[in-house]
């Protein structure tokens, strides 16, 4: 997880998609840029609502936005990244992130999307569905 530069609290790396690449690019994409950490996408984890501030327009004054989130499997922990100097990652279990994390919906999301493949993952039968539909 990384530090919120706006608040307190620990959230997953996000952010919005660029046209020319998929939502699990995206993903991956951001968790270089923000976390430093490289792998691959193994489980399509769920869809979450939330209200954002800076998302707010004539299209959608309310800010709502739509997470993807998705499990990584990290196979490399950069030394520098894009982001390094403002985000912080910390490397925690899941019943510690949860207590940590700044919003309601990453907790939902680790408590339910990610426990419940890796319970199912571990007893050999989560595979490695990234089909977000």
């Amino acid at each position: 997880m990384i530090n919120s530069q706006s608040g307190p609290g620990l959230l997953f790396p996000k952010g919005g998609w660029e046209n020319d690449e998929t939502v699990e690019e995206a993903a991956a994409r951001e968790a270089i840029e923000e976390a430093g950490v490289r792998g691959d996408i193994v489980h399509f984890l769920g869809l979450y609502d939330f209200k954002s501030k800076t998302h707010q327009d004539a299209c959608c004054p309310e800010g709502m936005c739509r997470a993807a989130v998705f499990a990584l499997h990290v196979k490399e922990e950069l030394a520098s990244w894009p982001e390094q100097s403002t985000r912080q990652r910390t490397w925690l279990t899941v019943p510690e992130a949860a207590s940590r994390c700044r919003y309601q919906w990453m907790q939902e999301a680790l408590l339910t999307g990610f426990s419940d493949w890796h319970d199912k993952w571990s007893r050999g039968g989560g595979g490695t569905n990234c089909d977000p539909a």
